[in-house]
C-alpha cells in the first residue's frame, strides 16, 4: 500500500472517529428532553433514538453532505497536501469535541468542524481555498459555501427559540383544560416525537461526515467524481449511532436539567420544535446544531411560561462557549496544519 492510500484510510478513519465523537457529544442532546421528562429510561431513550439515527442518513438525501463536501477547495493540490489539511482539521475538531464533553459543556460539533476545517485550509493552502461565499451573496444573492453554513448556524438557534416559544403557547391553550392525567399521553407521544427528532437529527449531522468521507476518497482518487457512495452513507450512520450508545450523559443532565425544569408537555415541545428546524435545514442543505435547536427550544419554552424560572446563567454558559467554538476550533486546525507543514514539508 503506497503512501497516498496509507493517508486515504487514515483519514477515513478519523472522519469516522469524529463522526463517532458527534455522536456522545451532540446527538445524546436528542434524549436529554425525554430522559427529564421521564418519558423513557436512559436505555428505552437510547434504543429508540438510535434506530432512526441510523435510518436518518440513509433516507434524508445528501444535500448536507453536498454543502459540507464544498466550502473548502482542495482539488488543485497535491492528494497528500490535500489530505494532510483534512486530517488536521479533523483532529482539530475532534479535540475541542473532546474537550466539551470531558466538561459537559453542549458544544457545537458543526461550529468546530467548520472552524477548524477553514483554520487549517487557510494555513496550509491559502484563505483563497475557502469557499467563503461572501461575494456571492452581496452581489448575486446567492446563498453558498461557508456563509451558508453559517447562516444556517446562526437562524436556527434563532428559529429554535421562536417556535419553541409559539408551540408551547399554541399546546399549553389547548390542554388549559386537561387533567393530570394527560401527562401520561404526553408521555407516550414521546416515543414518536423523540423518534422524528432522531431521524432528521441523523439526516442532518451524519451528512456531515458523509460529506466529508466523500470529499477524502475523491481526492485520494478512490471514486471518480464528488458522490456519496451507499456504503459511506451506511458507515456513517453507524458511528454516529454508535456514538449515542456510548456516552454523552453529562450533557444529557445539562440541557435536561440546568436551563430549566423539563416536564412531558414542555419535552414534548422541544422535540416538535427542534425535528421542525432540524428536517427543514437538512432539505435545505444547511448544516446545523442539534445543541443549539435543542437548547434555545427549551429556552423559548420557558420563556412563554415562566422567564424568571429559566436559568439564564446556565444559558450564558452555553452561549458563550458556542461564540469560542469557531475560532478556538481554527487555531486548532490552524496550528495542527502549521506543525504538519513544518514536520512533513508538504508544502
Amino acid at each position: 500500500m503506497d503512501a497516498l492510500a496509507v493517508m486515504t484510510v487514515a483519514a477515513v478513519v478519523i472522519v469516522l472517529l469524529f463522526d463517532y465523537t458527534n455522536g456522545f457529544n451532540d446527538a445524546a442532546n436528542i434524549v436529554a428532553t425525554v430522559i427529564a421528562s421521564r418519558a423513557m429510561t436512559p436505555v428505552q431513550a437510547v434504543l429508540v433514538v438510535g434506530v432512526f439515527e441510523f435510518l436518518g442518513p440513509l433516507l434524508g438525501g445528501t444535500a448536507v453532505a453536498d454543502t459540507i463536501g464544498k466550502f473548502i477547495h482542495l482539488g488543485d493540490q497535491s492528494p497528500q497536501l490535500s489530505l494532510a489539511t483534512l486530517l488536521c482539521g479533523l483532529l482539530g475538531a475532534i479535540g475541542w469535541n473532546l474537550l466539551t464533553w470531558w466538561k459537559g459543556i453542549p458544544s457545537s460539533s458543526s461550529h468546530a468542524l467548520v472552524g477548524a476545517l477553514a483554520g487549517a485550509v487557510t494555513v496550509a493552502v491559502g484563505a483563497d481555498h475557502v469557499a467563503w461565499g461572501f461575494g456571492e451573496l452581496l452581489h448575486h444573492g446567492h446563498v453558498t459555501g461557508i456563509t451558508k453554513v453559517l447562516l444556517g448556524l446562526l437562524l436556527s438557534p434563532l428559529a429554535g427559540f421562536g417556535l419553541g416559544f409559539a408551540v408551547h403557547r399554541l399546546v399549553h391553550a389547548v390542554l388549559r383544560a386537561a387533567k393530570p392525567a394527560a401527562n401520561t399521553r404526553l408521555r407516550r407521544a414521546q416515543v414518536f416525537t423523540s423518534a422524528g427528532l432522531a431521524f432528521a437529527h441523523g439526516a442532518n449531522d451524519a451528512q456531515k461526515s458523509m460529506g466529508l468521507l466523500t470529499l477524502v476518497l475523491w481526492l485520494g482518487g478512490f471514486i471518480p467524481a464528488f458522490q456519496v457512495p451507499v456504503w459511506v452513507m451506511l458507515a456513517c450512520s453507524t458511528a454516529l449511532t454508535l456514538g449515542i450508545l456510548s456516552g454523552g450523559w453529562r450533557i444529557v443532565r445539562t440541557l435536561g436539567f440546568a436551563i430549566y425544569r423539563v416536564r412531558p408537555i414542555h419535552a414534548l415541545d422541544s422535540q416538535l420544535t427542534s425535528a421542525g428546524v432540524i428536517l427543514a435545514a437538512s432539505l435545505l442543505g444547511a448544516p446545523v446544531s442539534t445543541t443549539h435547536v435543542v437548547a434555545t427550544s427549551i429556552m423559548g419554552i420557558g420563556a412563554s411560561e415562566h422567564p424568571r424560572a429559566v436559568r439564564w446563567g446556565k444559558a450564558e454558559e452555553i452561549v458563550k462557549t458556542w461564540i469560542i467554538t469557531i475560532p478556538c476550533a481554527a487555531l486548532a486546525g490552524a496550528a495542527l496544519a502549521a506543525l504538519a507543514l513544518a514536520a512533513f514539508g508538504l508544502g
